[in-house]
Order: C-alpha cells, then structure tokens, then sequence
C-alpha cells in the first residue's frame, strides 16, 4: 500500500477531534442549505411513497444488475430491518448474507440480528472483534485520516469474502428523524427564540461525547483553538427561519453523514473491492424526505423518532423483531479502554510524535491519562492515538498500515 507523505491542516485536527468530522474537505452528497428543509405540504400517502423511492433503489441498484448474491449490514434496528424487508420483497432470489458485528465487553445485538435473517431466509454471518483497535493502523492507511471510530472497516472487510454488493441502512437517523436523543435534549436546552449563537452552543452540548470540559487544553499553542471557531462551522445551520427541529436535521445531515459516515465509508469501499448500496441516501429520496414535515419524522411528546419508516415496518408486522433499546454497531468504550486502549494510550501516547510536534499538549495527557476514566475522555484518548498511528503511518513512516495494536 503506498504511503505519499500527506498532510492536515491544522483546522483539520481540531475539527476531528472536536466535532468527529472535518467539513473541510469535499463531501461526495452535496451539501444542504436551509432552503432543503423547507416543509413542503404533501397529499400522497407519504409512508407509501417513500417505501416506493427506497424499492426503486433497490431495484436499479440490485435487480436490474442481475446480481445473485448481496450483503446487508445487519444490526437490529429499524433502518436496517426495513431495508432487510424491502430488498427481500424485490429481489425474492437473491442470496442475502447478513452481517452483525459483537464487539467484547459491549451490548450483543447480534441474537436479535439472527431472528431478522432467519425471518428473510439470509444467512446470518457474526463478526466477533475482541480488541476493537487491534486494525486500526490499517483502517487509517486505508482512510488516510486520524479517525478511530471506524466499525464500516470490519463489516466491509467480512463484505469482501461474501460477494462484491454491500447493502446497509444508512442515513435513516439523518433523514428520518433518529436522533430522538438529541433532539429531546436540544429542545430541553432552547427556546423558539433562542439566538442562533446559543443554538449552535446546544447542539453541541447535544454532541459531548465529541469533547471534553477541557478542550481548549488538549491543543499545543501551534494549533490556536479557538471554541468560536468552532461554532463558526455549525452556526449558519441555527441562523435561518427553519423551526429548531428543523435546523437540528440540517446540522445532523451536513455533519458527520456528510463528512465522516459517507467519505470514510467509501474510502473503505474502494479499498476491499466492495460496491455499496444505500437504498435511503438515493438523491431522489434525499430531496423528497428533506421537505418532509417534522411531524411526519418525530414525535416530541413521546420522544419517538422515524415515525414513516416505523409505519412501514408495522405494515409489515415487524416490531416484535427489533430490539427494544437500539445501540447500533457499538462498541462500550469504556470497557474497550480497560482491556485494550488505556494501555495502547500509554504506550504511544508517552513519547508521542504529536506532542513532539507541538501539536497537542503532553501537560494535559498526563493529567488525563488513567485507567478509570469516561466515556468522553476515552473517546478523546482514542482519537489522539488514531492522529498518532496517522502520524507515524504517514509522516514519519516509521509504522506500517500492517501492524496490529
């Protein structure tokens, strides 16, 4: 694998380890602006239609290849079972490989997973990782970025051997309505007449397993972090006459879909040979969903989120299937950092090529850098390990994409 020397720019670092997503590079879907999420009035059975536009995918992508096998990215949750269903119902004779991902010491959706495949007649494959970091210096040769949350590697690379189609559920959460999390959380936090400034601060508190208190402290002074900075990226999506809800869908779907899900994921793709098929991201369904009212995406009173692909998923008579509390493929990171990462993080990180560079402060890795810690600082511990192995990966070259943690 060739490794040209590459570089980041300093914004770059900042935006990923703060945001998860640089939104500094080139998205491969165009980006929205609020115009996009105007609600438009409809008169058609919507549910019925959108069913239409998520077959008319599969069809043009899968059907009509003529293709006799697929694989599906299987966790058990609705996206991913709708899509199961759909393409069931479209190609009736296509093989369908289902693949679920057990992560060690984190919640095993892969047992509901398997009650899904035996339901459509797909073989189910079960991916176990014991140590969630142990490819991670191949994964980031094969992005070229420092990102460490990077579960698509193995469900593509166990993709590869069962065919060259990978059909997932993607972009459910963003168009759909999803983030019932966050949305309950935001709207807790703001009034309809909140200023934008103070929007863009509660997204992001709704986002703060991206960054810790301290921030401001994990960045040498050759980075200059700047929190307004930050928001500067974030704000124009709260400056505009959308309803908040409104606004919160169009930061989720120029966030981490667009600059972290959808480029990592392709990069990925390309590498292992593997053609993806994300029957919900069609450009067709993208511009009718966008307009789509937020009733039709969520309900606040319940705090239930997807409500047209779960009108789906009744008429199927499907619910009994899906896991009652959905992780996705997620592994507890918590537990990931007792086995495996605090370890990994006190080996690399002691004398570290980042710190050397004055790029990240040695002062606030000391002070952090303990075996019983949160979830938000073992996540930020994770993404300076991934921008040291990206480092010695592709600056020093002294690491090969081969090397097992």
């Amino acid at each position: 694998m060739a490794r040209s020397k590459i570089t980041l720019e300093p914004n770059s670092i900042k935006n990923i380890l703060t945001l998860r997503y640089n939104p500094i590079k080139t998205s491969q879907i165009p980006k929205k602006t609020w115009q996009d999420f105007v609600e438009k009035p409809t008169t058609q059975n919507v549910a019925q239609h959108v069913e239409h536009l998520i077959i008319s995918n599969i069809k043009k992508s899968i059907k009509n290849s003529k293709t006799t096998k697929a694989s599906i990215a299987l966790s058990s949750g609705v996206d991913s079972t709708l899509v199961l269903s759909l393409l069931k119902k479209t190609c009736p004779d296509v093989q369908i490989n289902a693949i679920s991902i057990k992560f060690a010491e984190s919640i095993d959706e892969s047992k509901h997973a398997a009650r899904i495949s035996e339901r459509f007649d797909a073989l189910h494959h079960v991916v176990y990782i014991e140590n969630y970091l142990k490819e991670l210096p191949t994964a980031i040769s094969i992005i070229r970025q420092p990102f460490w949350d990077l579960h698509w590697y193995y469900v593509v690379k166990k993709s590869k051997t069962l065919g060259k189609l990978l059909v997932s559920g993607d972009g459910g959460d963003e168009l759909f309505g999803g983030y019932t999390f966050r949305y309950e959380k935001f709207l807790s936090l703001t009034k309809r007449n909140s200023s934008a400034l103070a929007k863009t601060k509660a997204y992001l508190l709704c986002h703060e397993r991206d960054w810790v208190p301290d921030q401001q402290k994990i960045f040498a002074n050759k980075l200059q972090f700047s929190w307004d900075d930050i928001y500067s990226r974030v704000l124009s999506y709260f400056d505009n006459p959308l309803h908040p809800i409104s606004q919160v869908f169009l930061a989720d779907f120029n966030g981490k879909l667009l600059y972290n899900w959808v480029p990592l994921n392709t990069k990925i793709h390309e590498h292992f040979g593997v053609k993806p098929i994300t029957p919900i991201l069609s450009k067709e369904t993208i511009d009718y969903a966008t307009h789509l009212p937020i009733g039709l995406k969520y309900d606040p009173k319940n705090n239930l989120g997807k409500l047209l692909l779960r009108e789906i998923i009744h008429k199927y008579s499907l619910e009994k299937l899906l896991i009652k509390k959905k992780q996705g493929f997620s592994v507890d990171t918590t537990n990931l950092w007792k086995s495996h990462g605090y370890e990994l993080c006190d080996n690399y990180l002691s004398d570290a090529r980042i710190v050397r560079q004055k790029w990240i402060n040695d002062s606030w890795i000391q002070k952090h850098l303990q075996k019983n810690l949160d979830a938000r600082y073992v996540n930020k511990f994770l993404g300076l390990l991934a921008l040291e192995i990206w480092y010695r990966i592709f600056v020093t070259k002294e690491m090969r994409p081969s090397h097992t943690l």
